[in-house]
């Protein structure tokens, strides 16, 4: 990791290094899904929503520092914010949260960003059953 880690900024160091809002959300009410945990990158997250705001978020993530990274800023932009300010969260806002991701890692902020909306499409009822009940699986593993 020390070689690897020469690339990545102080801010993104320090979210891989101790991660926010890591873990499983034992009471969420929302869960989203993207990658696949078995051959690759993974992201998982879990939001809890009352009246309209995440009051509570937490991920579970299989992948490179940049990745994991991306995790805990995601759940940091989304902690506490109306469901229509997170909505909006784009990758570039993460990468942004973090002081920039190297280009070839860029696509990592999609993991956390696209796991927050189905999460979100998940609370909302607008999520397939069986795509929820996937990540639920997922998670799991």
């Amino acid at each position: 990791m020390i070689g690897s880690s020469m690339m990545y900024n102080k801010i993104i160091v320090d979210h891989f290094m101790n991660p926010r809002h890591a873990g499983r959300l034992e009471d969420a009410n929302g869960v989203g899904i993207i990658g696949d945990p078995g051959c690759g990158d993974f992201m998982c997250i879990f939001i809890k929503v009352e009246n309209w705001q995440v009051k509570n978020v937490s991920f579970l993530c299989k992948g490179c520092p940049a990745a994991i990274a991306s995790g805990s800023a995601t759940a940091e932009l989304a902690h506490g914010e109306p469901l229509e300010k997170v909505m909006a969260l784009t990758p570039e806002d993460v990468s942004n949260y973090l002081g920039g991701l190297p280009d070839e890692k860029l696509h990592c902020s999609n993991l956390g960003v696209d796991a927050l909306r189905y999460a979100i499409a998940d609370f909302l009822g607008i999520l397939p059953k069986e795509d929820a009940g996937d990540a639920e699986a997922s998670a799991e593993e």
